[in-house]
């Protein structure tokens, strides 16, 4: 009968899901997925149990935060970055780390 309507229905053999959005992740380990072809038309139906993960996302590292930390340990601009990225955004944390 839905061969008659246009409606077309595939399974599709998948280990996990999942979607992301701007600030998580939502994850479907397991997950029955239909592909579902209704007159040209393509949709995914997915069940199962859904779990949520929250993105971490890395400081944003301005231009004049990686100028104090060249300045003060005197260092290039990459490993200066490197070392804010390393300690996490903490400036201090990153000079010390330098003057090591």
């Amino acid at each position: 009968m839905m061969k008659r309507m246009g409606i077309q229905q595939t399974e599709i053999d998948a280990i996990e899901v999942i979607i992301r959005t701007p600030d998580k992740e939502l994850v479907i380990p397991n997950p029955q997925v239909s592909k579902v072809n209704m007159m040209g038309q393509e949709t995914l139906q997915i069940t199962g149990d859904i779990q949520e993960r929250e993105i971490e996302t890395a400081p944003s590292i301005s231009e004049e935060d990686i100028k104090t930390v060249m300045e003060q340990a005197n260092v290039s601009e990459e490993e200066a970055k490197a070392a804010i990225e390393e300690n996490k955004g903490d400036l201090a944390a990153a000079i010390m780390s330098l003057q090591k």
